[in-house]
């Protein structure tokens, strides 16, 4: 009677079950230890020999099967943070509300996490080891699993692949590697309890669609127009980081295409979505000149700096901030501060651009104020400037973009390149053209005698 009673009870609970893997031997996927560098097989290897499971998984399996170099390396296992502290004297736990190891070879970091496990399967009441806020968002995810319960706590399918370093197989939980054959971006459960879980999963989805050239399957790309709000919820130092990683990963033209077609673009840069609204061509060239600048750049091994990124961003939304202002009877120049600040207090409630980069990004913007200006003395000076040279690439996107400077780029392009008495001749010129002379400071009038004067000089 009473095994009657529960069988329908332990049937359903079998059916939650994570199904088992797919195997895949070493001649079915093409990958070898080789693929990968030896310090994260090592990991692997010496968590497995002190008797612990371990995979390398994530990112690097998959760029691996695509034939791209990995660049990150991460380990899942069954050890937990201080078992593997322990293994690794050259290692460290940070994190709380994931908490993660890096264990450290000089500059080579791998990464190194305990089997996730779906919060709904345990009874801890813990707080420190799991929480959710109201909208379902996760707080704290340290409730640790099998690797089959890993595989469906991971956010996509191709991310869910665990490479074996003792056999060279490959352990496939959801659809994984046919997806990578595929070209599809897949949620792993169902998507839209997955965003509300981390709604950060919205932006992977676009940056792993620009990266890697794939397609978001339909289920997984239906409920972000829906759900891109819940972006404001997100703390503004992660989305920072998102945000570099978004636009600096050598994709960001198509990037920004995939932000805007699925609404992610305003939750993360609304000042800037609104003065697209209003002037959709301009700002729309002078981004995409912007982010192809930064791709080519990138793809020449040639430095970013985030702070000419973020200057791009936000330049329509000064502009329009400072017209605004000057509309109320505020001067130019410091309607373009006082705009340069609104805007940047504003940006920062949703990204959290850190000093070091927000400071050369006015210093970019200022630099705009000061180009034009190039009598006597001034236009060397401003060629010494530590900024001239954001400043002048700068202006010449400001001009690729459509606005008019009346040259002012092609003359900054020549006086670099003439000789000094070419420049003379440039700064002369101006001058016969009507630029605005140097006002000379009038001195204080005394009632001292002008030789008096000339001896206290």
């Amino acid at each position: 009677m009473l095994k009657k009673l529960f069988k329908p009870f332990r049937l359903s609970r079998k059916a939650k079950q994570p199904s088992g893997p797919t195997v895949l031997d070493a001649h079915e996927h093409r990958l070898s230890c080789a693929d990968f560098t030896r310090n994260s097989a090592n990991v692997a290897v010496r968590l497995q020999q002190a008797g612990f499971e371990a995979y390398l998984v994530g990112g690097c399996v998959r760029d691996s099967l695509l034939g791209v170099t990995p660049k990150d390396f991460d380990v899942a296992t069954s050890a937990t943070p201080e078992q593997v502290r322990y293994e690794f004297r050259n290692s460290r736990i940070i994190g709380r509300r994931f908490k993660l190891v890096h264990v450290h070879f000089g500059r080579e970091l791998i990464e190194v996490a305990t089997f996730r496990s779906d919060h709904s399967q345990t009874t801890d009441d813990n707080n420190d080891r799991s929480a959710h806020d109201a909208s379902g968002r996760i707080l704290r995810d340290n409730v640790y699993g099998s690797m089959a319960d890993d595989a469906q706590r991971r956010d996509f399918t191709m991310n869910a692949l665990y490479f074996d370093v003792s056999n060279e197989k490959v352990y496939d939980y959801s659809t994984g590697f046919a997806d990578i054959q595929r070209r599809l971006i897949r949620l792993i459960g169902d998507p839209e309890q997955r965003y509300l879980e981390d709604p950060v999963r919205m932006l992977r989805a676009i940056r792993f669609a620009a990266k890697l050239n794939f397609d978001i399957e339909d289920s997984t790309a239906e409920p972000i127009h829906r759900l891109a709000h819940l972006l404001r919820d997100i703390p503004a130092a992660r989305l920072y980081e998102e945000v570099l990683k978004l636009f600096l990963s050598g994709h960001a033209v198509r990037t920004y295409e995939l932000l805007c077609e699925y609404g992610l673009f305003a939750p993360l840069f609304p000042s800037t979505a609104k003065a697209l609204e209003k002037n959709p061509e301009y700002v729309n060239r002078l981004l995409r000149n912007a982010f192809s600048n930064t791709d080519k750049r990138i793809s020449a091994d040639r430095p970013v700096t985030p702070a000419y990124l973020f200057a791009a961003l936000l330049w329509p939304a000064l502009t329009a901030r400072a017209i605004s202002l000057q509309n109320d009877g505020m001067h130019p120049l410091p309607a373009m501060q006082e705009a340069a600040h609104q805007v940047l207090l504003e940006q920062l409630k949703t990204v959290a651009i850190p000093k070091r980069f927000s400071i050369p990004t006015r210093e970019i913007w200022d630099m705009q104020e000061r180009l034009p200006r190039r009598a006597g003395k001034r236009a060397d000076m401003l060629l010494a400037h530590q900024r001239f040279r954001a400043g002048y690439d700068f202006l010449l996107l400001r001009e690729s973009a459509g606005e008019h400077t009346h040259n002012l780029g092609d003359w900054w392009t020549d006086y670099q390149d003439a000789s000094d008495s070419q420049r003379r001749d440039m700064i002369s010129n101006l001058s016969s053209q009507g630029a605005p002379a140097r006002k000379r400071r009038r001195k204080p009038r005394t009632s001292k005698p002008s030789h008096m004067q000339a001896g206290q000089e």
